[in-house]
């Protein structure tokens, strides 16, 4: 009876854990079936690679039309590659057991509860009370245990296949699906087995003529096509499939270039359609074309309208291209028309060689360019050729490079025209230099003579210095050799000095207004064309409603700091002109000028600008305001400035004299020469620079003129007089301006030159600001191009001293540049303050001058107040000082009035 209750007690012990293992059947079954996938991934996937591998190469390889042998190496490749994978998968590859299941499904499970409903009670077996514990425990464990899910399967195969060869093989089947020739795949066995499917179907052929992809025109597809003459362009692509293996079909052509072969029995065959001919296909019942080939026509093309000209210079030229099919390119070639040429000044020369101009014609973006209409646009206002007679030439191609020109059409090149007097003549001369090199020196004297005297007809300082600088590079090149480099180079400059004087510095609003009503008088005078005329009068609208704007600002900051005298301050003793009365005048300008009555147009122009003068001079009456320590600065660089452009022009004439003392010293005697050259430089060294020259004429004299040598003597003093005479104006400028003490030689002055801006740029304003620094600087380069330009000059070279002194200038002009805008900038800055001073000072008890002026600080005479109205104080300086100019030149004036505009000019 003991017995069999044990055995019942073991049995109710064993029924949780029996339970609980049965209800663990499915997801072991399915973690089993996991694992069996994952590890036929690992074992078998070299073999599904190499599979995938091998449809690809079939179905790539097969449209190529391979050999019998090509297509049973590639079976036999394959079919190894697959046992090979097959034999290792199979050996890799090992099927899960139930027990490896439960492992993985218990190590997915926390405490591992499989393995404990699977152990037995070890000891207190017989005890109640140990067994009530260990029954709890099975049934924790079997409610653990019920929780269980499958484990899904490991399918990554990164570590077992780096190299990612899986997915290549992917690849190369996908692409070889969509792109291969899988339809043709089927031929392979008929290729195998030849005689099979071939002998049952018969012989068969396909054919093909494709046009040139430029026409435009579609494929024919010559199996589909009944009919059997057919029209094709030049240059169709035939192509030819004969599937018969035993070479029944015959091909037979006389379209194309190609030697006559007669029954081609070639598998492939293409031909190019060149001549009307035939085709013919076949042997028993042969298909024949007839096909006739179309030529291919050259391009043309014409101008279409006249030639025209935009007001900054750029040239129109209408044309229409044609073509059978479509225009591919096309290109414009100019060339000089010699015979047309007016061989006048500085065309008289034969002109240099130079290429003729090619630019490419523009295409139709969109639409039919068999038959399409463009304008030519380009800007040769910088050749050489501007304004000159050429002729042009239209050259259209197609795709076949077959090219159509056009009649040469003869026209003056347009060019940007130039109002200016001063830009008319350096274009002219840039014209001549570029013409030929040999008029480089005619150039230099005649760009010489208009910058001799700037005073008076040179307004534009800028504009100058850049005219000197180009006469200088073109002098100094005369003496050695004009170089296609320097030729370019100077035509640059001249370019860039043309179109300062042109444009000039257009800061200021009432120079906007000067420079546009200048432009506008010229053009009616040398009868600009209607769009020149247009552009011009729309710069004039500008200027004008600038000018406005700003004399209105200006009147209003007056009213509110009281600077305005009471006749200004009530409107009803002041003459009034409103925008609209100026826009009415604007119209009938324009209207005068598009009628031709220039004469009424420039009379009605002058009243409008002299009203213009009239409110600028009103205004400018207010007050005059003294000079700042940048003002004084600015003024300072400008002379020393000048008296380094002076030096240079002396040393550049030494240069000149001393090269023709060079040539009389080759025709006369060597020793005489070098006696007389040193006893006129001692004494010209005791006596003054005047002196020496005459001096050094004496002694040439005295040296060249030995027996056999008539004459000689003469030549050198015509010579020394004209060395000394071309030192005495420069050295009186020397002692007249800017406190220049007197120099016995160049080097000396130079020396003196550097010192004395040494001197400015340590007293120059704005130290430690941006502006101010790059200043000094600058300056610092021109002291140091000055001391090299004086050993230059001491030690007789006198072109190195010319290219040092160029240097210095371009530093110099750099730093006024930069002090000018530091002192725009503070002046910005200062501005609210300034205003509010001026308020304050402008008190009903304030002390006045009896101008209506405040006193100057500290009682002195005049005033604090700054008298140059505007934001470029230095050019309302300009524009005051021409006007005095002009007004003195006026003899209809008052003698006491002419007597202090000459008082104004002395002093200022």
């Amino acid at each position: 009876m003991a017995d069999q209750e044990a055995a019942r007690s073991d049995r109710r012990a064993a029924a949780p854990q029996t339970s609980a293992l049965e209800a663990l059947a499915l997801p072991r079954r399915l973690t089993q079936l996991g694992m069996v996938a994952e590890r036929a991934f690992r074992a078998f996937w070299p073999l599904w690679t190499a599979l995938a591998l091998s449809l690809a190469v079939i179905v790539f390889l097969a449209p190529l039309g391979l050999p019998l042998e090509a297509i049973w190496g590639i079976a036999a490749l394959s079919v190894s590659g697959l046992v090979a994978a097959t034999v290792w998968g199979a050996r890799q590859f090992r099927w899960p057991s139930r027990t490896e299941a439960e492992t993985r499904l218990d190590q997915s499970l926390p405490g591992r509860p499989i393995e404990t409903l699977s152990d037995a009670q070890a000891i207190g077996a017989d005890d109640s009370a140990s067994q009530a514990v260990w029954n709890a425990h099975l049934k924790r464990v079997a409610e653990r245990a019920a929780g269980a899910r499958p484990v899904s399967p490991d399918l990554q195969l990164a570590p077992r296949d780096p190299y990612a060869l899986r997915y290549v093989a992917a690849c190369a089947l996908a692409v070889a699906l969509l792109f291969g020739g899988i339809g043709q795949v089927r031929d392979l066995g008929r290729d195998a087995a030849p005689g099979g499917q071939a002998l049952a179907t018969g012989p068969a052929w396909e054919g093909w003529i494709n046009p040139p992809a430029y026409t435009g025109k579609p494929g024919l597809y010559l199996n589909e096509i009944s009919q059997t003459s057919l029209e094709i362009p030049e240059g169709s692509r035939i192509t030819l499939r004969l599937y018969d293996a035993e070479g029944r079909i015959r091909i037979t052509e006389t379209v194309s270039d190609a030697p006559a072969v007669e029954g081609s029995d070639a598998p492939a065959q293409e031909y190019t359609a060149a001549r009307s001919g035939s085709l013919t296909i076949g042997s028993d019942a042969p298909r024949a074309f007839d096909l006739l080939v179309t030529p291919d026509a050259p391009p043309a093309i014409m101008v279409d309208g006249p030639v025209s000209r935009t007001a900054m210079g750029e040239m129109e030229l209408p044309f229409v291209a044609t073509d059978d099919y479509a225009v591919a390119g096309g290109y414009a070639t100019i060339t000089l028309d010699l015979s047309e040429v007016e061989r006048d000044y500085g065309l008289t020369r034969e002109p240099e060689p130079r290429e003729a101009v090619v630019v490419n014609i523009p295409m139709a973006l969109s639409g039919d360019r068999s038959n399409f209409r463009e304008v030519l646009v380009d800007n040769f206002s910088e050749h050489p050729w501007a304004n000159l007679p050429v002729a042009l030439t239209f050259t259209a191609e197609d795709d076949l490079r077959q090219s159509g020109s056009s009649e040469p059409f003869q026209m003056l090149l347009p060019g940007r025209r130039f109002f200016d007097p001063m830009a008319q003549a350096l274009i002219e001369q840039r014209r001549d230099l570029l013409w030929t090199r040999d008029n480089a020196l005619r150039v230099s004297q005649v760009l010489r003579a208009v910058s001799h005297l700037p005073e008076g007809f040179i307004t534009n300082e800028s504009g100058y210095l850049m005219v000197r600088t180009a006469l200088s590079q073109l002098i100094v090149g005369l003496e050695t050799e004009v170089t296609p480099e320097l030729q370019a180079e100077v035509a640059e400059a001249l370019w860039q000095a043309a179109l300062q004087f042109e444009e000039g510095d257009l800061a200021n609003a009432s120079e906007r207004l000067r420079r546009a009503q200048e432009q506008l008088s010229e053009a009616m005078r040398d009868g600009a064309t209607p769009e020149e005329i247009e552009q011009l009068m729309q710069e004039l609208r500008e200027a004008m409603q600038d000018f406005m704007r700003e004399m209105a600002e200006q009147f209003q900051r007056d009213m509110e700091n009281g600077n305005l005298s009471e006749n200004q301050q009530n409107p009803e003793d002041m003459q009034e002109i409103t925008g609209d009365q100026m826009q009415d005048m604007m119209d009938r300008l324009q209207e005068l000028m598009e009628q031709g009555r220039m004469d009424e147009a420039q009379a009605l122009l002058d009243q409008m600008m002299q009203m213009m003068q009239n409110m600028q001079m009103a205004q400018g009456q207010q007050g005059q305001q003294g000079q700042n320590q940048g003002d004084q600065a600015m003024e300072g660089l400008q002379d020393t400035l000048r008296q380094q452009q002076e030096l240079a022009d002396e040393a550049f004439r030494d240069l000149q004299n001393q090269q023709g003392q060079q040539q009389g010293q080759q025709q006369g005697q060597q020793q005489g020469q070098q006696q007389g050259q040193q006893q006129g430089q001692q004494q010209g060294q005791q006596q003054g620079q005047g002196q020496q020259g005459q001096q050094f004429g004496q002694q040439g004299q005295q040296g060249q003129g030995q027996p056999g040598q008539p004459g000689q003597g003469q030549q050198g003093q015509g010579q020394g007089q004209q060395f000394g005479q071309g030192q005495q104006p420069g050295q009186e400028q020397g002692r007249g301006q800017g406190g220049m003490p007197d120099a016995d030689t160049l080097a000396q002055r130079q020396e003196l030159l550097r010192d004395l801006l040494g001197e400015q740029a340590e007293n120059l304003p704005g130290q430690g600001t941006e502006l101010g620094d790059a200043a000094r600087d600058a300056l610092d380069r021109a002291g140091r191009s000055m001391e090299d330009a004086a050993d230059a000059l001491e030690g007789g070279d006198l072109a190195e001293a010319l290219d040092n002194q160029s240097d210095a200038m371009d530093a110099i002009r750099e730093g006024m540049q930069n002090l000018g805008e530091q002192m725009a900038q503070q002046q910005q800055q200062q501005q609210p303050g300034g205003n509010e001073g001026r308020a304050e000072g402008n008190a009903p008890n304030a002390q006045r001058d009896p101008l209506g002026r405040e006193a100057g600080n500290q009682g002195r005479l005049g005033t604090d107040e700054n008298m140059l109205q505007g934001d470029d104080p230095y050019r309302r300086a300009q524009e005051l000082l021409d006007e005095i100019r002009r007004r003195s030149g006026e003899q209809g004036r008052p003698e006491i009035e002419l007597d202090y505009l000459k008082r104004l000019l002395d002093r200022f």
